[in-house]
């Protein structure tokens, strides 16, 4: 393999963004693509969490303190 996953998060990106798309599945660096993969999902679970946290807490003002609510909303 060429650049290190630990020394340019980015290249190694894309240098593995290259080999799949050339088909040499047997050079991709699987460990760190699975790695990358738990990561990824692990942050989109985290930020759909935290909106609809904001989500709830907007709708339990607009139904408790209307007064707080206005035409902005």
């Amino acid at each position: 393999m060429g650049i290190r996953y630990d020394t340019d998060v980015v290249a190694w990106a894309n240098e593995q963004m290259a080999i799949l798309r050339a088909g040499k599945l047997n050079q991709l660096d699987i460990e760190n693509i699975a790695e990358e993969i738990e990561v990824v999902g692990k942050s989109e679970k985290r930020e759909l969490a935290s909106r609809i946290a904001v989500l709830l807490a907007y709708l339990l003002k607009w139904e408790f303190l209307p007064s707080c609510c206005g035409s902005s909303w």
